[in-house]
């Protein structure tokens, strides 16, 4: 009888708790969202660059409250949202729309064995837009920004046994008194602009670390063979120096102890970092006393090569990986799932359309307005992407486009039609952003490319778009290229362009073109950085079938002519590329909402045009390495 009673329990139990969390589903969702539970959800090391063994991670089922922002706390709180899902998505299972005056609360009990000679760390990887964070009640921190990971030491707040994080996070979105960089994130979100991702969307989790230990390391390796790292301690004021060990499957290649928290090496024959052959070092990078004893260790990795330009023999300027000219192709990338909007449902999932790209014959992806999770770039570091970063744009209200003539050419006409796009610096214009705003865009900029600095894959930064929110532009190109001369600047994508930086970038829909006439572009890497955008409806995989679905240039009738519009669109930049054109943006990698320009569905669930097919268009066209 006892044994029964226990089955039966059991089945109440996993009934009650089944009923706790279940997905909007009337949105399409995709392969990877359907399988997402709170058991599963998101189990992989966040940060590969800097591993640590351990670590616990807090994603899973928490109890969730929306209040006004008057309110000091919550009157009653609500089960559940699952973490680390933005609270509108439906794989939070709430699916709700924040309002402008409303605030969202979080909070989840952990348990924890703290070792008193160890610190522990709160990890975030995303929260939008400004957090405050509570630990057992007391007040551990609070951050501005919705897009990059942050951490709070909370060793003095945790205790051992059960444990209460709790946050409360405002995110106004496109308030035009916030400035606030949002991406494609925006409340009237049709066109090109997304539903909000408001509150946790990206992996919470903590970790352990030594009473002294590695804060971070930027770790930078070239065609040389150099490499250089560079640490920052946290904890206890100890006098440190940094160890480092290059492997190669195993096998100790190169290692060398520096005199205080950096190192400067050299590797023999070393094996470089392309497109083609991603090859990836792995390093153990260690913090020694002065008497040799390891204090801290973390896992990383590097790909050993250099980015840079050279002008051919015709007078324009190339690309260059390794000192050989390489010309960039691959798709506008906005990074958005049905299911989980700014958050890849799943690990698997991004390796699946990492495959599909690559199997197209594509070496670059423009990550567009938005920064994905870490494990992003580490796939893209393996798998062989030059990624173009943009930062995340923002402004007040709508784009906030400094206030003249529409960029694009009307006709081929360029020289009488496209002026504005090809003023000079004392003829472009900024936006006029406040003091305290632009303090805010230059430290998620400069924190963007702290977060991303030793990924291989990254090599080109982005600035601006299209004018959205574009301002002190020569301060900020000046920034960049002085705070991180090892990667390529475009200082405004599609546009409003200032003499800074490397790149000259023309958008053109859906054909692309460049003014090449203009001389102002000759000390410039000219590139087309959108172009494309043909459209095709997939029935039964539309995000919404009553709103206005679109693509550029119109909807073809038939399949067979949109595949023919990019067949097209390929020859034509195939005979840019043969004109000096270094690189060529399509636009997309897949349908987003009301935008069914994608090469695949929203949902990822059909293909539109296969790998091996365009490949085939590709090679046709000239476009392949």
């Amino acid at each position: 009888m006892k044994k029964y009673v226990i089955i039966v329990l059991f089945f109440i139990s996993f009934y009650s708790y089944a009923q706790e969390y279940s997905p909007i589903k009337e949105r399409i969702l995709s392969e990877w969202a359907e399988k997402v539970t709170p058991e599963n959800v998101w189990q992989e090391y966040p940060r590969p660059q800097m591993v640590r063994d351990q670590w616990q991670n807090l994603n899973g089922l928490w109890e969730y409250a929306v209040t006004s922002n008057r309110a000091a706390k919550p009157d009653e709180w609500q089960k559940n949202i699952l973490v680390p899902f933005a609270i509108e998505t439906p794989l939070s299972g709430v699916g709700r729309r924040i309002k402008s005056d409303e605030v969202i609360w979080y909070r989840r009990n952990f348990e924890l064995n703290p070792d008193e000679a160890e610190r522990q760390l709160l990890n975030f990887e995303g929260v939008d837009y400004k957090c405050m964070v509570w630990v057992n009640g007391e007040f551990a921190g609070s951050h501005v920004g919705g897009n990059l990971p942050f951490s709070f030491d909370v060793t003095n707040l945790v205790k051992n046994g059960q444990n209460e994080v709790r946050l409360r996070v405002i995110d106004g979105t496109d308030d035009p008194d916030l400035y606030q960089l949002r991406g494609k994130q925006k409340r009237n979100n049709r066109g090109i602009w997304y539903t909000p991702s408001s509150g946790i969307w990206a992996p919470v989790w903590i970790e352990s670390v030594p009473g002294t230990y590695i804060k971070s390391v930027n770790v930078l390796a070239d065609m040389h063979g150099e490499l250089k790292a560079e640490a920052v301690v946290g904890g206890l004021g100890r006098k440190t120096n940094l160890k480092v060990t290059v492997l190669d499957n195993g096998e100790i290649v190169e290692q060398k102890r520096g005199i205080e928290n950096d190192v400067l090496l050299s590797v023999k024959n070393v094996k470089l970092w392309s497109p083609s052959s991603p090859f990836l070092y792995d390093l153990k990078i260690e913090l020694l006393d002065e008497d040799g004893s390891v204090l801290d260790q973390v896992s990383s990795y590097a790909g050993f090569r250099s980015v840079g330009k050279e002008c051919d023999e015709d007078g324009n300027w190339q690309f260059t990986l390794n000192g050989e000219k390489i010309f960039h192709f691959g798709p506008l990338d906005q990074g958005w799932w049905p299911g989980s909007f700014l958050l890849p449902p799943s690990d698997e999932a991004i390796v699946w359309e990492m495959d599909y790209l690559k199997k197209a014959g594509f070496n670059m992806i423009r990550k567009h307005k938005k920064v994905e999770p870490r494990r992003y770039y580490y796939h893209a570091d393996r798998m062989g992407f030059l990624i173009w970063q943009d930062q995340t744009s923002g402004g007040s209200g709508g784009r906030e486009w400094p206030k003249w003539k529409k960029l694009r050419a009307l006709s081929d006409d360029y020289s009488t039609k496209n002026k504005n796009w090809w003023k000079s610096e004392s003829d472009a214009l900024d936006a006029d952003w406040p003091d305290w705003a632009h303090e805010l865009y230059l430290s998620e900029l400069q924190t963007m490319i702290d977060v991303l600095y030793n990924h291989p894959s990254v090599v080109v930064w982005t600035t601006f778009n299209e004018r959205w929110g574009q301002h002190r532009s020569m301060e900020v190109g000046d920034f960049v290229k002085d705070y991180d001369p090892s990667r390529l600047l475009n200082i405004a994508s599609g546009g409003n362009f200032f003499e800074v930086g490397d790149i000259a970038d023309e958008h053109n829909y859906p054909n692309p073109k460049y003014p090449l006439e203009i001389p102002l572009y000759d000390n410039y890497i000219k590139v087309v950085g959108e172009f494309g955008g043909h459209g095709w409806p997939v029935e039964g995989h539309l995000w919404d079938t009553t709103t206005n679905n679109w693509g550029y240039g119109g909807l073809p009738e038939t399949k067979e002519e949109y595949i023919n519009r990019y067949e097209n669109t390929a020859r034509l930049l195939g005979k840019l590329k043969d004109k000096g054109i270094s690189a060529g943006v399509y636009t997309q990698t897949t349908d987003v909402e009301g935008e069914l320009n994608g090469l695949i569905t929203y949902d990822r669930k059909v293909v539109k045009i296969p790998a091996q097919k365009l490949y085939e268009i590709h090679e046709e066209a000239g476009l392949l390495e």
